[in-house]
């Protein structure tokens, strides 16, 4: 496929790393935002120029504004770019889809709704990288009145950004999302609001376990009521099910036996996430190593485990500003965790033992 004119609206975050990406692949990208300077700064970093090009000149749209307002901006880039295939970056579907059909009708099949899992709790185009969308899952849902080409448009600007496409139905996806994004995100969100009746002495003793969960509560309020308003169906059946798996931890915490029955079905759902398409969950282990605060320290630990021949299934990298050191969590196959944490003792690393995850 030729390389495509691209018209990007909307270059915070999600827009501008897009921006880069599509650049680099050789494509020509414009850029516009309803805030001039964002554009310009966007630019400034290399994602494409900013203007409005011709209506004929443009072969792809991509409309990357905050969710309330994408339908709108889609129906006008319909009219305005007769030619184009339009896609956005909204998280939920569904509704956005049932908008432009109703709007127009005539025009809605070159309409191919998507939505890229990425993004970060950051927002702007200073925040942007043009890496931001390599290795993760970029959702195409194709909608009656599409044509094979229109989809294949929008399929190949996701690759050329080196997300991985997956294709679904729009209210396949936001009940997907639902699950796997948005019921998180609340739960982050439950999880730090109760922090603020929490005495200052106590914070004190917060470690990394509590940076995790709450990471992502530091994401925009604004943008966020906007999700979560969009998909409030889909996210009601979610939290339900959580209010019923409250309740019941209510009733064992003084059963220590059904209390860890209840414990490990975490350890489930953790495993869960390791699952490759189309293998089984996988039985693994994690360990964890200690880095020195020294050059290359993790290049060299990679390259150790790479020429043992040990097939790495997921890691996390947390640094400890007081002792100044890293520490890598490794997910391994279990059956040879054991021998990696041998292998790595014997090079000098510094190994714990390693834990079985489900």
């Amino acid at each position: 496929m030729a390389d495509p004119r691209v018209l990007i609206i909307g270059a915070g975050l999600v827009g501008t790393s897009l921006g880069l990406a599509l650049t680099a692949s050789g494509c020509d990208v414009v850029l516009s935002d309803a805030v001039g300077a964002h554009a310009v700064v966007a630019a400034g970093l290399g994602a494409g120029r900013v203007g409005l090009p011709g209506a004929d000149d443009v072969d792809l749209v991509v409309v990357a504004t905050p969710p309330s307002s994408i339908p709108a901006v889609v129906v006008d880039a319909l009219h305005r770019y007769p030619r184009a295939v339009v896609t956005d970056v909204g998280s939920v579907k569904s509704s956005i889809v049932e908008a432009v059909q109703r709007a127009v009708p005539e025009l809605a099949g070159r309409y191919v709704p998507s939505h890229p899992m990425a993004g970060s709790q950051f927002t702007g185009p200073l925040t942007a990288s043009g890496s931001l969308f390599v290795d993760r899952t970029w959702v195409v849902t194709p909608v009656s009145g599409n044509t094979d080409e229109a989809v294949a448009v929008v399929v190949d600007a996701a690759r050329r950004s080196g997300a991985r496409v997956v294709q679904m139905d729009p209210l396949h996806h936001d009940e997907a999302v639902a699950q796997v994004s948005h019921v998180p995100h609340l739960m982050s969100i439950l999880t730090a609001s109760h922090l603020r009746a929490v005495p200052g002495e106590h914070l004190r003793l917060a470690g990394q376990g509590i940076k995790d969960v709450t990471r992502i509560a530091g994401s925009d309020p604004g943008l966020w009521r906007q999700i979560i308003t969009a998909n409030s169906s889909a996210i009601r059946v979610e939290l339900d099910q959580v209010a019923d798996d409250l309740r019941y931890l209510m009733g064992v915490l003084d059963d220590p036996q059904r209390l860890e029955s209840f414990l490990s079905l975490g350890q489930a759902g953790a495993k869960a996430l390791l699952v490759k398409h189309g293998a089984e969950p996988l039985d693994v282990s994690e360990l964890t190593v200690e880095i020195p605060d020294e050059p290359r320290a993790l290049a060299r630990l990679f390259t150790d485990i790479g020429d043992a021949g040990f097939n790495v299934e997921d890691f996390e990298l947390r640094h400890d500003p007081v002792r100044e050191v890293g520490y890598l969590t490794i997910v391994i196959d279990t059956e040879v965790a054991e021998q990696l944490v041998g292998t790595l003792e014997t090079k000098g690393w510094v190994a714990a033992s390693a834990a079985r995850k489900g």
